[in-house]
């Protein structure tokens, strides 16, 4: 794989980025409008999650049988019919197994079915001394087309005073989501099929056969899990949801504060290259994570719209630092023929994880304290973090290791 092929596996990060950004947004506000529940809304929000961990289970089966190219093809194939889908019907049945095949993320995280795949290809050609580079700019873009698409999600009242409809307005955006998973398949097309067989050909494939990183690897994948169970608990479009609900704010400014939100985690993907370099990339993830989960805590209580906004933003800058650290990480400490299985064992748990909290959390924002769902996700996290430090601090990836 060459610089162009990188160069094209961003592209398509930026274009589904985009996707998610206003699609996270977009959904709930929706099928609020259509009359939905926030306890529905949730049920949606966790079968959204967990297909994505369904079909990132089959991409770790499939991706040592088939090329990554057509892989890719078939993922962005299905994020056309996911924003067809979705506004064909109003019925919460179909509404949530569309959501469970499909691929609209309401995390605007690094999970999706198209992660494990991405993951692998740019790890293949990275250097330990620059593979938590190339993984920032790779969330860099992700958080930067992430940040346009929640400004895009304000479209939807421009829309509404040219003269349509507020739910023909709302559908439109998914249509426009479909458009991208278009553009999506047209970068991928580009890619060379060869990559993935030279990727693959004698790679690792899920469960016993994973290779000998397989007990660092699993330990990894529980950790993983409870951090995103506890995140499951604030994925976007919840917290979209809690401040429409608590605060009536409206979709133009919530798409306003989430492009500022995801603007600032976008920046702290190349400090985090930085920060692991100096400080280690377990250091890294921990302590930039803990301060992140008091700022969530912190604004679950307060009465302020303002100072909400202003944790929230802080959050953000710190939340996602984990990110580009964390992946380089799982890279670096199995062995290059057992990436791609990796990157699927740690990934399908994490989405299997975070599927169960959002019904958990849309039940918890229709109680007297709305804000519980943000407790109970940043004291898991710091749960998680601490867990983190004590059980992989010794281990180091190659770049950290001292010469004998």
């Amino acid at each position: 794989m060459g610089h162009s092929d990188v160069f094209y596996l961003y592209a398509a990060r930026a274009a589904r980025g985009f996707g998610d950004g206003f699609a996270a947004i977009v959904l709930p506000a929706y099928l609020l409008e259509i009359g939905f529940t926030p306890f529905q809304i949730g049920i949606v929000a966790a079968a959204a999650l967990l297909g994505s961990a369904a079909m990132t289970l089959a991409i770790g089966f499939l991706a040592p049988r088939y090329d990554s190219r057509t892989l890719l093809l078939a993922c962005a194939a299905l994020m056309v019919v996911t924003g067809i889908a979705i506004p064909s019907s109003q019925h919460l049945a179909f509404i949530a197994a569309i959501a469970f095949i499909g691929t609209m993320n309401p995390s605007t995280g690094d999970i999706g079915v198209h992660v494990p795949l991405e993951h692998a290809a740019l790890a293949q050609r990275a250097s330990d001394a620059e593979r938590t580079y190339v993984f920032a700019r790779y969330s860099l873009i992700g958080a930067l087309s992430i940040a346009a698409g929640a400004l895009a999600a304000g479209a939807p009242d421009v829309l509404v005073k040219s003269g349509m409809s507020r739910v023909g307005a709302l559908q439109a955006m998914f249509y426009l989501y479909a458009a991208l998973g278009l553009i999506g398949a047209a970068l991928y097309s580009f890619l060379p099929r060869t990559a993935a067989k030279e990727q693959a050909a004698p790679a690792a494939g899920l469960g016993p056969s994973l290779g000998p990183s397989r007990g660092t690897v699993y330990k990894l994948a529980a950790l993983f899990s409870l951090d995103s169970f506890a995140g499951g608990f604030a994925v976007q479009s919840l917290v979209a949801l809690w401040l429409f609900e608590r605060f009536e704010l409206s979709l133009a400014a919530a798409s306003v504060f989430f492009f500022w939100s995801n603007v600032l985690a976008a920046f702290s993907f190349p400090a985090a290259a930085r920060l692991g370099k100096r400080f280690g990339l377990v250091n890294t993830m921990v302590f930039t994570h803990i301060p992140s989960s008091l700022c969530l805590i912190l604004a679950a209580f307060s009465p302020n719209l303002t100072i909400v906004l202003a944790l929230l933003l802080v959050r953000s800058a710190l939340s996602q630092m984990d990110v580009p650290t964390r992946t380089s990480y799982v890279m670096a400490v199995v062995t290059p023929q057992e990436r791609t299985a990796a990157a699927s064992v740690t990934a399908v748990p994490r989405s299997l994880a975070s599927s169960i909290s959002p019904a958990f959390a849309g039940a918890l924002l229709s109680t007297s304290f709305a804000g519980l769902p943000l407790v109970i996700c940043g004291v898991l996290k710091i749960v998680y973090d601490l867990a983190l430090l004590f059980s992989f601090r010794h281990i180091k990836p190659p770049e950290e290791a001292k010469p004998r």
